[in-house]
């Protein structure tokens, strides 16, 4: 380091030269078909707190406000007496380019003798493992490092795809370990995969995803009788 160099050292200017963005505010743009230049990695996010699905929404929006093409598979998710018909999610998800989603899962919550027929359940699970294999061809058919038609369907290809809760549908029983292991070993390696669900540590995912992250509560309003309110768990 010369003199100058360690003159400016503790500057304002360098400062924000050394911080992301170079210290510039950040301003919104429009939305135009783009491509990731680092996707690739596995990420899942378990545990007993509530923030999995919403942290895979708030990366999904991310990814797509830099036009990437982006979808989200809910299994599961099939509704229940708790939640209304539609969610909040599902309306900002219908407002922003470059998004999709569908839902796959079943009435009601598997193991929980709410009236709804486990074997339905199992059917909705193989069914949507299906559903992520037709999406996956479809991306490894693609040219993940090239700008994707932000209104295309998701098996034309898509640079992110998250998983919503199939780490429960293998906690359930639905799935098994080794069919999520190979969705990881056939998922082109420029398609960016997120895992969500399960309350039990999917060790199983320690050597094959990227970030694992627990999500772990302290304290839940439902623990005190609160159900899902609206704008907030829907």
């Amino acid at each position: 380091m010369t003199d100058s160099d360690d003159a400016t050292a503790g500057t304002p200017a360098e400062t924000r030269r050394r911080t992301p963005g170079g210290g510039v505010r950040p301003s919104a743009t429009d939305i135009e078909p783009a491509a990731p230049a680092e996707f690739g990695l596995v990420q899942a996010w378990w545990g007993d707190g509530k923030g999995k699905t919403t942290a895979s929404l708030g990366m999904a929006f991310r990814a797509a406000g830099h036009g990437y093409r982006v979808h989200v598979l809910q299994f599961l998710k099939g509704g229940a007496d708790s939640v209304e018909g539609v969610r909040g999610e599902y309306n900002a998800i219908a407002a922003v380019p470059g998004i999709s989603y569908e839902n796959t899962g079943h009435y009601g919550w598997h193991g929980l003798l709410d009236g709804s027929d486990d074997d339905e359940h199992h059917a909705k699970a193989r069914g949507a493992l299906e559903r992520t294999r037709e999406i996956m061809n479809g991306a490894a058919d693609a040219d993940l490092t090239a700008p994707l038609d932000l209104d295309g369907d998701p098996t034309d290809g898509v640079h992110l795809l998250v998983l919503d809760e199939i780490l429960y549908a293998v906690e359930q029983d639905l799935l098994a370990e080794a069919d999520v292991l190979d969705l990881i070993d056939e998922k082109p390696d420029t398609l960016e995969l997120v895992l969500t669900g399960s309350h039990s540590e999917p060790t199983y995912l320690l050597d094959a995803a990227d970030l694992v992250t627990e999500v772990r509560k302290v304290k839940h309003p439902f623990d005190a009788g609160v159900r899902a309110r609206k704008g907030t768990e829907y």
